[in-house]
């Protein structure tokens, strides 16, 4: 899968400012290119499943009714490179300081006080559904959250350490490939990943996640995915680009009166040094399924050779001091 003409070679010099496709030796590398989807405009249309099944030949995962709303693929999988997730989220139509505020725009009952612009719940004509008392009073209501789920393509990712055979490489994007034909189905890289991502499949045994489309990208074309959305939920570009145009979108969002809504995966601070693959949300991560701080699996790894090392002389010398002890 990878060019023989653009292989990787070491770096002669460290880079100034961490990027992981110059670290993994490629020269003249493009600019690290990614996802930043914005889950306050998507609408679960679940497009992007269908663009990255038909694109990649991903096989179909099956129409499995899982008892959690719309959501019928469930989680991320070998065969679920795209996860549109459905949080029914309750919300109270009340509170302490009085009803919510109506949306603008909408109809009064005949003869009714309500202002220009607002609207009064109207209830329904015959019974209504459970809750709906005919007024705001004791209603309650729910909003969905929606998030279409992707490999984060980490800048320092877990699965790419712990590959034993090079079937997993980092590409001149930055992003996380897998080469099929090189991967002998061993199963490290599943649980390295510190998002759960990464999927063996069932009948095959070979791990199987999101490439980016590497071979759109490569041709400058975009994603499927982002190609397919409707809403630009999902956007592709350069990651500096997209992260200037997330912040821009987060402060838009505070102005217009959602202070909820915040950004994840963006901080190259963080445990993964930060994703190539970050979203825009409107509640905590783990509301979403996503781990609240995730961290390198193999972040202790030297600490732990070390230890180790130092455990296995220690016994050595012990072995040695009893062996010597016991001839005199």
């Amino acid at each position: 899968m990878v060019d023989q003409q653009r292989r990787p070679r070491p770096p002669a010099t460290p880079t100034p400012a961490y990027d992981p496709a110059a670290e993994a030796g490629w020269v003249d590398a493009p600019p690290r290119m990614g996802f930043f989807t914005d889950t306050s405009v998507c609408i679960g249309c679940k497009a992007c499943e269908v663009a990255c099944k038909e694109w990649n030949g991903v096989p179909s995962a099956g129409l499995d009714l899982l008892g959690m709303s719309y959501d019928n693929t469930g989680a991320l999988t070998a065969n679920s490179w795209r996860h549109v997730a459905f949080v029914e989220q309750p919300r109270p139509a009340t509170s302490a300081s009085g009803p919510e505020p109506a949306p603008t725009g909408g109809l009064s009952t005949a003869g009714s006080s309500t202002t220009a612009g607002s609207t009064e719940f109207l209830g329904m004509p015959a019974a209504g559904p459970p809750g709906r008392t005919g007024s705001a009073d004791g209603r309650s209501d729910f909003r969905w959250l929606m998030m279409s789920d992707v490999c984060k393509h980490c800048t320092q990712a877990g699965c790419l350490d712990v590959c034993p055979t090079g079937a997993l490489f980092r590409t001149e994007f930055g992003t996380v490939v897998v080469q099929e034909d090189i991967c002998n189905g061993c199963g490290y890289c599943v649980s390295a990943c510190p998002y759960g991502v990464i999927d063996r499949r069932a009948g095959d045994g070979r791990a199987w996640k999101c490439t980016l489309c590497y071979d759109r990208i490569g041709a400058g074309l975009t994603p499927a995915c982002a190609q397919a959305c409707p809403t630009e939920s999902i956007q592709y570009g350069p990651l500096d680009e997209l992260r200037e145009r997330a912040a821009a979108r987060v402060a838009t969002l505070h102005e217009r009166g959602v202070p909820e809504a915040r950004l994840y995966g963006h901080d190259p601070n963080d445990g993964v040094g930060g994703d190539g693959a970050f979203f825009l949300l409107l509640d905590e991560p783990e509301v979403y399924g996503l781990p609240p701080d995730p961290q390198v699996t193999t972040r202790d790894l030297p600490k732990m050779w070390r230890r180790a090392g130092l455990a296995a002389l220690a016994m050595t010398a012990a072995a040695v001091a009893a062996f010597l002890g016991g001839k005199r």
